[in-house]
């Protein structure tokens, strides 16, 4: 078993890093499609902190890396069963068994309902060179390289949809922690975090399931109806005094944090880093895309300067981690 130790200059308190920590989007999904095994080698050799995981579960209750619920975006199962759609004519992750899903070509992202690539300059859907990984690949994949590199980068899982996966009969959580601690990922010294957009269950791996890494609680918009969260509430200083009480970080929208421009082109900063700080709680905004600017910002580099030079941020989820690095 490889235990992996922080180092502090990554892992200081808010405000205190002496760099934002690089985090890497579903792996290098700039330049690979998100979250196979070559995004993660990619991001690790272009200077990432840290790879991010998305978990769901198969049927067989093994956890995968893999952004969404559904198979349809990222992959070819309506080629390869075309019969298995549930009746919302979408294919779910966890009606397959692991060997079924490894049957499965991964592909950059598309729209399901058109076919088309949502980022089309990026690497051609039509490949399918690939496949979805479990948890415990990635992870044996980037201790692989930190032993052979000697740079140390940490895992960042998110929890998908813990109360839709307990209504199929599974608890996520648990089973993911287990194969986090099973590597070696137990406390706040190792290079992990976890996060979670369901406040509910980032409560839960605290106070029930016993979780001590590092917890991060993801703050999305309302319209996205996320996990029956008051994300509006959850931004003022009562709403993050709460999440104080369970979680040590936050991952707020990028707009979340800053708004605009001012007629002198500065950023037009929200008090959301500044409370978060006041309460003891770290912030990594989502997601900086070469290829998806906020309209107030003329390039990448103007962008990534706003959040971290004035806005303090403490950290960055990138789809491009050599850019923002």
């Amino acid at each position: 078993m490889l235990v992996v130790l922080a180092m502090g200059v990554l892992l200081a308190g808010p405000g205190q890093a002496a760099r934002p920590l690089v985090i890497a989007h579903r792996g290098a999904s700039g330049y690979l499609p998100e979250h196979t095994l070559p995004a993660v080698a990619m991001a690790h050799a272009l200077g990432a902190d840290f790879i991010e995981q998305d978990v769901v579960l198969s049927r067989d209750a093994v956890p995968i890396v893999l952004h969404d619920i559904h198979l349809d975006a990222v992959t070819d199962v309506a080629r390869v069963f075309p019969e298995r759609r549930r009746q919302d004519n979408r294919y779910y992750a966890i009606d397959f068994d692991l060997a079924e899903l490894k049957r499965l070509a991964v592909h950059e992202r598309v729209d399901p309902r058109t076919g088309r690539a949502v980022f089309p300059q990026r690497f051609p859907a039509e490949a399918g060179l690939l496949r979805i990984p479990t948890l415990v690949e990635q992870i044996q994949l980037i201790q692989g390289l930190n032993r052979s590199t000697g740079r140390q980068v940490g895992v960042y899982v998110e929890i998908k949809a813990p109360a839709w996966h307990r209504q199929q009969g599974h608890d996520l959580s648990r089973l993911v922690l287990d194969v986090l601690a099973r590597h070696g990922y137990t406390n706040k010294d190792h290079l992990a975090f976890v996060q979670c957009f369901d406040p509910a269950e980032t409560r839960r791996l605290r106070e029930q399931l016993g979780c001590r890494l590092r917890l991060v609680q993801l703050i999305g918009s309302n319209t996205w109806r996320e996990a029956g969260a008051d994300f509006d509430q959850m931004r003022t200083a009562e709403g993050l005094r709460r999440v104080a009480e369970y979680a040590d970080g936050i991952g707020p929208w990028m707009p979340h944090v800053v708004t605009g421009i001012d007629k002198q082109g500065r950023a037009e900063v929200t008090d959301l880093v500044r409370l978060a700080h006041e309460r003891g709680l770290f912030v990594h905004p989502y997601t900086f895309r070469r290829d998806e600017l906020p309209a107030y910002a003329s390039s990448f580099e103007q962008c990534v300067k706003m959040f971290v030079e004035q806005a303090g941020v403490d950290g960055l989820f990138t789809d491009f981690p050599d850019l923002v690095r």
